[in-house]
């Protein structure tokens, strides 16, 4: 299992890389549409939607997109300006995953309303295309910002599966340890520092950027978790078979889904 999920990586990281770098913000847009498109036909699997009922949902997303990427043509180029619609996604992301997931988590609410799903999974993966769009101006801000969530998940399944330990959340995802999320914790704060140190003289705020690094790590589990309990509920181990050895795209975006608009909103308010 671990080599299949290294070989998919090995070949699906510099396809990524060349993308990112490459492409003109317009057509990053276009093709990362078509990602949140196959993550949003998971989630309406997840949601109980049949055949229509998942092509409608991402006919939405991308009507939803297209009209975000028509409104604001020619604005991703300019960093740390948000458009209307950027601002309105992303507090609505961020009242999701601070406030309604955690307690959607503790309280394990198995909400089975499609029309509710649906509003949900707009939420979830619309701000998070937004933000992979945004922050790609200039490529290596989406990078860093996208390799804490990388960094913290490698290094919680690594932890995890050395140390073991006292569950985090055994009714929702029986895999999870507090081993795995002092390692996550650890080596993003890691990652955090040696970014600081090798970034060029002021470019990046040291205590500042700990802190986000901090929350993103923290979001990362929630969006680990939120995507564990709704695939609990729908009695499915993962959320897709699009990626061997790692499932569905939506199982590999979900620490992202929680994590980027947050970054978007450090970068957009709080980044000198």
């Amino acid at each position: 299992m671990l080599l299949t999920r290294v070989l998919t990586v090995a070949v699906l990281l510099p396809l990524f890389l060349v993308a990112l770098f490459l492409l003109p913000n317009l057509y990053w847009g276009l093709l990362i549409m078509v990602v949140i498109v196959i993550a949003g036909w998971e989630w309406g699997g997840l949601a109980g939607y049949g055949v229509r009922g998942r092509a409608l949902f991402c006919s939405v997303l991308v009507a939803s997109a297209t009209l975000i990427l028509i409104w604001e043509h020619g604005s991703y180029a300019t960093p740390l300006v948000l458009s209307a619609p950027g601002r309105a996604i992303y507090a609505l992301s961020a009242a999701f995953w601070l406030g309604i997931a955690p307690t959607w988590l503790y309280y394990r609410w198995q909400v089975r309303n499609r029309l509710l799903l649906g509003v949900i999974g707009w939420i979830v993966l619309l701000p998070c295309w937004h933000a992979m769009v945004w922050l790609q101006v200039p490529p290596m801000r989406l990078l860093l910002a996208m390799g804490v969530v990388w960094v913290a998940d490698t290094a919680a399944y690594f932890v995890g599966r050395r140390f073991g330990g006292r569950k985090l959340a055994p009714q929702v995802s029986p895999g999870k340890t507090w081993a795995g999320v002092y390692g996550a914790v650890g080596g993003a704060l890691v990652y955090g520092v040696v970014v600081w140190a090798v970034a060029p003289p002021g470019s990046v705020q040291l205590i500042a950027g700990l802190m986000l690094v901090l929350l993103m790590t923290v979001l990362s589990i929630v969006g680990d978790l939120f995507e564990s309990w709704m695939k609990r509920v729908a009695g499915v181990k993962d959320s897709g078979e699009l990626l061997p050895g790692h499932g569905g795209l939506l199982d590999r975006m979900d620490g992202l889904t929680a994590t980027l608009p947050l970054a978007a909103i450090y970068f957009a308010y709080l980044h000198a």
